[in-house]
């Protein structure tokens, strides 16, 4: 049988936030797109499905809190919510962090509001809360947003732009900093510092890490900004596809592609499981993991020594996600909301720790590959804010727990049915001291994700890893994932690179995926239809970047 040849001007690899966005961007210039996927629903961790046995019950599997819409450009230039009606719901209680003694801390998209909770606790750090909010929202509007949507420079260039400005300076005071020394100097209360710390760690920073903590303000920032996708995470996926289907985009999956075909150092199609080849003329564009890119797609033998073992040396995440879907009957009840009513319609729930030491002793056992004997987690019940996740006066709820990959060795050891059911009782326990109203006869049925099937699910989350790699300085910026990938071309020619393996990362932040469809374009001489921002615009004309 004649081997079937196809031909496009872009292939892309990966049909998840970053692909499709890459995709919606490239059709719109007139070229002749293709996304290749290997599930038969786009999205990646943008998925929303029935998972649990109770019909009707829509559970956001993976992603769920949405931070950057303010921000990424995506959401304006493919016109997401006006053109195919993408709705987010902004709760005004963001977070709330309920303490067994049914005190509560509570983060409301009103500052004054927050600072009087804060107050309860301590005066002071109401005040010092006050002072690094603002600054945070001034270092993420002129430095940390603009930076997160444009190609990363190397360090030496980058620090004497830095050094010029006031905002540059703050950002290099904070970068040598552990997370857990700058909450230390920002607050005095322990249960505000157990708050905060969680707040600016639970996205992959290492609490004692140093040299990363020009991420939190941007973390802190981020607390005030998070979205709930109306209709669950998948929405964003149909909207992304729409843009791209509707502009000529074409769609291939489930398929499994098993080489990157080169010729004379140049990227030229992909083959796929069946024998199939697509052609590319122009590029191939990569948004799964490195690992799987070069390694297994294009060969060891096609690239330098240094480069694979530049991508052999990398470090994915500590922790993985264990998660607890569940179909609830009712609403949570929490006894917190006796001395704070509020608190029943807070949009994230941070439980289980009851000082900064409960949390940064859970976080070493993940390093041990343990779980810990006293646990703590995020959780939210998305049909609180958006009834349509839920049959009429029901509710979804999701527990959100930091888990080790490889458990005491081996991850294999997730997969026995009775322990991972174990783990769950263990995790909706400490809910149910918070909101004992969550009884076995409420809780109808429940899914269970282990941090083995998040890899297992989505592959290019590479032993767990949410964001596709650690949050470690080397591996952070021009260096994410190596100075030869991390501005979306790679040592291949023709191709490119732009996942939550390249800079600027993961977390629904649509960034790896706009900034590759700009590289295919500067490259091929294909005018860009879209504009710059206004926000990276002033950050040009400040010189910070």
């Amino acid at each position: 049988m004649a081997q079937k040849t196809y031909k496009y001007d872009v292939i892309i690899i990966g049909g998840g936030p970053n692909g499709l966005t890459c995709g919606a961007y490239l059709t719109r210039t007139g070229q002749k797109v293709v996304i290749v996927d290997r599930r038969g629903e786009l999205g990646g961790g943008l998925a929303t499905e029935e998972a649990t046995t109770c019909a009707g019950f829509l559970h956001n599997v993976h992603a769920v809190y949405m931070m950057m819409i303010d921000y990424a450009p995506a959401y304006k230039d493919l016109e997401l919510e006006g053109q195919y009606n993408l709705k987010h719901v902004y709760p005004s209680l963001q977070f709330a962090m309920p303490f067994s003694d049914g005190e509560c801390l509570c983060l409301y998209t009103d500052l004054e509001k927050t600072c009087n909770s804060l107050a309860r606790f301590s005066k002071r750090d109401a005040e010092s809360y006050r002072k690094v909010f603002h600054q945070a929202k001034k270092l993420t509007e002129e430095f940390l947003a603009p930076a997160t949507y444009l190609p990363p420079i190397p360090a030496l260039e980058q620090v004497p732009k830095l050094e010029k400005t006031e905002v540059g300076r703050a950002i290099m005071d904070y970068s040598e900093k552990s997370p857990k020394k700058i909450i230390e100097e920002l607050f005095e209360n322990e249960r505000v510092k157990t708050m905060m710390l969680y707040l600016v760690c639970m996205w992959g920073l290492d609490p004692e890490q140093e040299g990363v903590g020009y991420m939190v303000p941007l973390y802190l920032n981020r607390a005030t900004n998070y979205r709930l996708c109306v209709g669950g995470s998948h929405s964003l996926t149909q909207a992304l596809n729409k843009s791209f289907v509707e502009n000529g985009g074409n769609v291939i999956s489930p398929r499994r592609i098993v080489k990157i075909i080169t010729e004379d150092g140049r990227a030229r199609g992909i083959q796929l499981e069946d024998g199939t080849i697509l052609e590319a003329k122009k590029a191939v564009v990569s948004t799964i993991d490195q690992h799987q890119t070069f390694l297994q797609l294009v060969g060891e033998e096609k690239l330098e020594k240094d480069f694979v073992e530049s991508i052999k040396v990398w470090k994915w995440e500590h922790w993985s996600l264990l998660g607890i879907h569940m179909a609830l009957d009712s609403a949570p009840n929490f006894m917190a909301s006796k001395a704070n009513p509020d608190i029943n319609s807070a949009f994230v729930y941070i439980l289980g720790y009851e000082t900064p030491g409960d949390f940064i002793n859970h976080y070493k056992a993940i390093l041990k590959g343990e779980i810990g004997d006293k646990i703590g987690f995020n959780c939210c019940f998305p049909s609180i804010h958006d009834p349509s996740q839920a049959p009429e006066g029901r509710h979804t709820g999701l527990i959100s727990q930091m888990a080790p990959y490889s458990l005491k060795g081996d991850p294999k050891n997730w997969y026995p049915i009775k322990f991972r059911e174990g783990q769950a009782q263990k995790s909706l326990d400490v809910l149910r001291k918070y909101a004992p109203n969550l009884t076995d006869d409420v809780i109808r049925a429940i899914y269970i994700s282990t941090p083995m099937d998040v890899e297992n699910k989505f592959n290019d989350m590479v032993e767990g890893s949410i964001k596709q790699g650690e949050c470690h300085p080397l591996q952070m910026g021009y260096n994410r994932p190596n100075p030869e990938c991390s501005r979306n071309r790679s040592p291949i020619e023709g191709l490119y690179m732009g996942g939550a393996c390249v800079y600027p990362g993961g977390t629904v932040l649509l960034g790896g995926g706009y900034l590759a469809a700009s590289a295919v374009c500067e490259d091929f001489g294909v005018e860009k239809w879209w504009s710059e921002p206004e926000f990276i615009k002033k950050a040009r004309e400040n010189g910070i970047l």
